[in-house]
């Protein structure tokens, strides 16, 4: 049985993908990319950072950050705020058998990502917060009171 899809952005039908060579092509770059940024975290970081889209927005009180994780629960994800940083990390897995079923298209995606933003020092570390519902992750984090984080000018004397 040769199974056709039909492909509504070429409005041709496509072949199993076991015999399009541009699917075996495609499968082997990304194993080849996979085994490369394996053995670099720094990399990995970056490349998988830019797969975690994140919403960011400040009013009078806090900054509320917004990441859409679907297939997720609070458990595949890990924040942390140290130095000024939020660092919200995870990994997304499918379990999928590849050898003893036939795939006909494989476009949702797992794996390890991560992602940091800087923010300004005004942060009340002790209370940030975050929750995680229905696969958004929203973490709050609350500026410390204006009086605090006021600069003091420095008086230079002469020598």
């Amino acid at each position: 049985m040769n199974l056709r899809l039909f492909s509504p952005l070429s409005g041709r039908g496509l072949a199993r993908a076991s015999d399009n060579p541009f699917v075996t092509l495609q499968r082997e770059l990304n194993r080849v990319f996979d085994d490369i940024w394996s053995g670099l975290p720094a990399v990995e970081s970056t490349v998988a950072s830019m797969a975690l889209r994140l919403d960011v927005k400040e009013d009078d009180k806090a900054y509320h950050v917004t990441a859409d994780l679907p297939g997720l629960t609070e458990k595949d994800v890990e924040v942390t705020f140290s130095d000024g940083v939020l660092t919200i990390k995870g990994e997304k897995k499918i379990e999928r058998d590849e050898k003893n079923d036939t795939w006909h298209i494989i476009e949702r995606s797992s794996g390890s990502f991560a992602r940091q933003l800087s923010l300004p020092s005004n942060i009340d570390e002790g209370k940030i917060s975050a929750k995680f519902e229905k696969g958004v992750l929203s973490i709050d984090l609350p500026k410390l009171p204006e009086e605090k984080t006021k600069a003091t000018k420095i008086e230079i004397k002469s020598s």
